[in-house]
């Protein structure tokens, strides 16, 4: 199945629910700009996600305040050297295997933040997707400052959007309170790290969860 066939044309894989309307099985994507296992996450969720006959919504959220709500200051993988070393190497092993162009950052983590808030503006817009995976391939591909706003511009640019409009509309108060009511959506659906998916109640941490969390919509529309 072609990447780029919607769910909407996926529609016959959804069950018929009360009055004839078709229910779609969701699957949300929580995922942080600055979060490594994300990156191949977002690379490939919305192809998997289509071949399953799921919809994805994208969820982006800040991990900085959930993490220092733990204790921590810093990522856990600079918190802990070993547990950073191996995430690196296994890092390339994965994006190896699922042919995802890797480049370790010189700086880890990178700010999000900027990147976050126009993911949640545009959470609902054709763009997103790409929008998403463009910041990340910026920051595990390209080794570029993906807190900058040049890189989001650039990025926008790219996409055919009107980068001032759009960069004046995530910095606004509005979308700022929606960015931190989704991140205490995240901690009120315990999500702890990312990435996370989840389908109905459940949670599925990490990216090697992605197709255990699709067989899970698949037992039926959630």
């Amino acid at each position: 199945m072609a990447a780029g066939i919607g769910w909407r044309e996926r529609g016959e894989l959804g069950t018929i629910g009360r009055g004839g309307a078709l229910n779609v099985a969701t699957l949300q994507f929580w995922f942080e700009f600055a979060s490594t296992y994300s990156y191949p996450a977002a690379a490939r969720v919305e192809r998997t996600a289509a071949q399953a006959g799921v919809h994805v919504e994208w969820r982006p959220f800040l991990l900085g305040p959930i993490f220092r709500s733990q204790g921590w200051n810093d990522s856990p993988f600079n918190i802990y050297p070993t547990k950073g070393r191996y995430m690196w190497r296994d890092l390339e092993r994965v994006c190896a295997k699922y042919e995802i162009p890797f480049h370790k950052p010189t700086q880890f983590p990178r700010n999000g933040l900027l990147a976050a808030r126009v993911a949640c503006l545009a959470a609902d817009q054709p763009w997103c997707a790409e929008f998403v995976r463009a910041v990340y391939r910026a920051n595990f591909a390209a080794d570029q400052d993906i807190g900058a706003v040049e890189t989001i511009a650039s990025i926008l640019d790219q996409l055919g959007q009107p980068v001032r409009q759009v960069l004046d509309t995530a910095q606004s108060p509005e979308n700022k309170e929606r960015l931190r009511a989704q991140n205490d959506a995240a901690t009120g659906l315990g999500i702890f790290g990312a990435p996370t998916f989840v389908a109905g109640s459940e949670l599925f941490w990490g990216n090697d969860r992605l197709e255990d969390a699709l067989a899970w919509c698949s037992r039926g529309a959630v």
